[in-house]
């Protein structure tokens, strides 16, 4: 399965994605994670990057399909992949396009988990994540202790300095600019699956596999 997860911030990409990775074996891939691990490498890509990321540039899209081309070509991503965070614009779409066909690949779908903009707010206003491992907390659904320790593994709990209301109001009209020539490019090539976000995790999982049997993946 070739897969691209489209969505908000605060839709509950990643736990799907990490769902959809472990029932189909098949890697999620981040860019953002891609470029952290090339830096850390110093790989040729990863140099390049770096001149960049130091000068608090964008990364130009030339650089980031250089290294997707390189991860696709990784042996975990045979049986397919997702890509999560990628591609961000019609620009993108288009070289990602480029290269699958360069590559004689083909996407299975491209799934969009949609939320209310108002839920994602008080979803991620009540977020919490642990300083150390990472782990998820929310204050409605899943409150963390009330001292604030995590745990799995003693860390600190805190609140991420960009998860407070005016941010997240920014950070969703930035994403819905961005997105939704995206969805209409991907709707043009009837690859576009919506499936509703706002319900429990499992019950989202289920729409996003139906959605992607109902063309007959």
């Amino acid at each position: 399965m070739r897969l691209i997860l489209l969505g908000a911030p605060g839709v509950g990409k990643g736990t799907q994605a990490k769902l959809i990775q472990k029932q189909f074996h098949i890697p999620q891939i981040s860019t953002g994670d891609m470029l952290r691990e090339a830096v850390r490498k110093e790989t040729v890509l990863g140099r390049k990057a770096k001149s960049y990321m130091e000068k608090g540039e964008l990364v130009p899209d030339e650089l980031i399909i250089d290294l997707i081309r390189e991860r696709l070509a990784s042996k975990d991503c045979q049986n397919g992949f997702i890509l999560d965070g990628f591609p961000r614009t019609i620009p993108q779409a288009e070289a990602l396009d480029r290269l699958l066909k360069e590559l004689n690949l083909e996407l299975d779908g491209v799934v969009e988990i949609k939320v209310e903009q108002e839920k994602i707010i008080q979803r991620l206003s009540n977020r919490r994540v642990c300083q150390r491992c990472g782990a998820d907390y929310n204050l409605i659904t899943n409150p963390p202790p009330s001292d604030l320790i995590c745990p799995i593994c003693g860390g600190k709990i805190v609140q991420r300095p960009d998860d407070n209301e005016a941010t997240i109001s920014n950070r969703l009209e930035v994403y819905e600019r961005q997105t939704k020539p995206l969805r209409d490019y991907y709707s043009q090539q009837g690859k576009l699956k919506t499936v509703n976000g706002d319900a429990n995790v499992e019950a989202v999982y289920q729409a996003i596999l139906e959605a992607l049997r109902e063309d007959g993946k």
